[in-house]
């Protein structure tokens, strides 16, 4: 149970006045969010009426009327001289949505779809997958370890150990996909009631399992690079996590790139402090550059980090083949914890895996030049046909990050889908803070639908802004 400042709550519920309805009903939406996704617990006390007024620029009966809406939704209770305190006994967990990242897989099949980050597989990996002999894997494979085929998980840490990241098969348990591993570790490591720190916009995959376990996000500020390291460390001084997820290279969604001075300290502190880090590294590689970041756990080997990646982005999305690096105990804990999900990766998903990381260098090289070209091209359809939007050109990674000069990105993202254009607003990325001026906009469709969804974005932008 803690008392919740007034501008701490409305830094953290961010331009909730602009999406669009009454104030007194977008501040109670706003405040019920953060119930729902956990940052506002059980037991915290809110701040009184007069200072969130000061604190959001309205007037105190706008406040007051939202904490009474609240009330009659039984989401807060109000006591004459305790003031104001989410419902509930302090030690309950508050159930939250568990599934923030569906509506990014929402498309209608007669959109034009601007959701998903899927990227265009290069034709060097489509000849390795015409050349792979099913006949003789079916004949002589019939079982596989929960850990991964031995000659998968040698070659995996081999690939790791050519990256800069000395690692043995020991450290390697093969997944179905990274967010499989993600999902492991948190399942294996946070219990509910825990505190997990994450960027305060990043891929839901790292949040919804946090929250299926029954524990807390907490969202940490980002800068223009990428998560601020002196905030992280305020925060696990204060909050004591049990585990920080992060996305330092070529981040989902906004393609910063965490520079090197900053991604040292993020590893000293995992050593310092002994906490375990989740770095997520399936975009590190797609770099349009040249500039791969080693991985954290490349800068710290005695940091209890924990690296989760996969060659979905660079190799052939639809196999589904990723890993987890971590000490041996740890992978140990999670093979025991592999049987309960689905007993051990695909077996001719790991034959063909192993055609694909050894080529590995040149498949990421492919799909860096052809995504690099992608990017420009959206860059230049924005600037022509939306040069009122913010725009940051990224480093890598699969996707642009771009905020509108005014209005809610849920509402435009809804009138869009509505217009045509399936598009994600910066909620569906939000860790625990409402971010509402963003939206994702991936560059990994074909040129002449990337082309045509930006023209149909520019009218229904034009549209929105009239109407609002």
């Amino acid at each position: 149970m803690a008392s919740v400042s007034a501008l701490r709550l409305a830094a953290r519920m961010g331009r909730w006045s602009e999406s669009g309805g009454p104030l007194t009903a977008s501040l109670a939406a706003a405040i019920g969010a953060l119930v729902r996704s956990g940052e506002l617990r059980s037991g915290d006390r809110l701040p009184s009426e007069r200072s969130l007024a000061g604190a959001v620029s309205v007037s105190r009966g706008t406040v007051v009327a939202a904490y009474a809406l609240l009330a009659e939704q039984g989401v807060v209770e109000r006591r004459q001289g305790s003031g104001t305190r989410i419902a509930g006994p302090a030690s309950a967990v508050v159930p939250t949505r568990v599934a923030q990242g569906e509506g990014l897989f929402a498309a209608a099949p007669s959109s034009v779809d601007l959701l998903r980050a899927v990227p265009r597989m290069p034709a060097r990996a489509i000849e390795i997958v015409r050349g792979f002999d099913m006949a003789f894997t079916a004949a002589y494979d019939t079982e596989s370890d929960p850990a991964g085929l031995p000659e998968v998980r040698e070659r995996i840490a081999r690939l790791l150990t050519d990256d800069g990241t000395p690692t043995t098969p020991e450290q390697i348990i093969v997944t179905h996909g990274a967010q499989q591993g993600l999902s492991l570790v948190v399942d294996e490591l946070v219990a509910p009631g825990d505190v997990v720190l994450a960027e305060a916009v990043t891929w839901p995959g790292l949040v919804d399992p946090v929250r299926r376990r029954g524990a807390r996000v907490y969202g940490l500020p980002m800068t223009a690079d990428g998560v601020d390291v002196d905030a992280l460390e305020a925060a696990i001084v204060a909050l004591r996590p049990v585990l920080v997820a992060l996305n330092p290279h070529h981040h989902n969604p906004t393609g910063t790139r965490l520079p090197p001075a900053a991604r040292q300290r993020v590893a000293d502190l995992s050593a310092r402090y002994g906490i375990r880090i989740i770095e997520d590294r399936v975009l590190a590689h797609i770099s349009f550059d040249g500039v791969v970041p080693p991985s954290l756990a490349a800068l710290r080997p005695d940091a209890p980090i924990v690296v989760v990646d996969s060659l979905s982005k660079w190799g052939w999305p639809g196999l589904r083949i990723g890993w987890v690096r971590a000490d041996p105990v740890l992978i140990r804990r999670l093979r025991v914890t592999r049987q309960l999900f689905d007993q051990a990766a695909s077996v001719p998903a790991q034959r063909l895996a192993m055609g694909i990381l050894d080529e590995a260098p040149a498949l990421r090289r492919d799909v860096s030049l052809t995504h690099a070209a992608a990017a420009t091209r959206l860059v230049g359809l924005l600037e022509e046909h939306l040069p009122e939007w913010h725009i940051t050109p990224p480093l890598g990674g699969l996707a642009l990050w771009a905020g509108l000069p005014s209005g809610s990105a849920t509402e435009f993202a809804r009138r869009a889908a509505l217009g045509g254009v399936a598009v994600a607003g910066g909620s569906e990325f939000a860790a625990s803070t409402s971010t509402d001026d963003h939206l994702r906009i991936p560059f990994t469709a074909p040129d002449e639908v990337l082309s045509e969804g930006i023209e149909r974005l520019a009218h229904l932008w034009r549209r929105y802004r009239t109407e609002s």
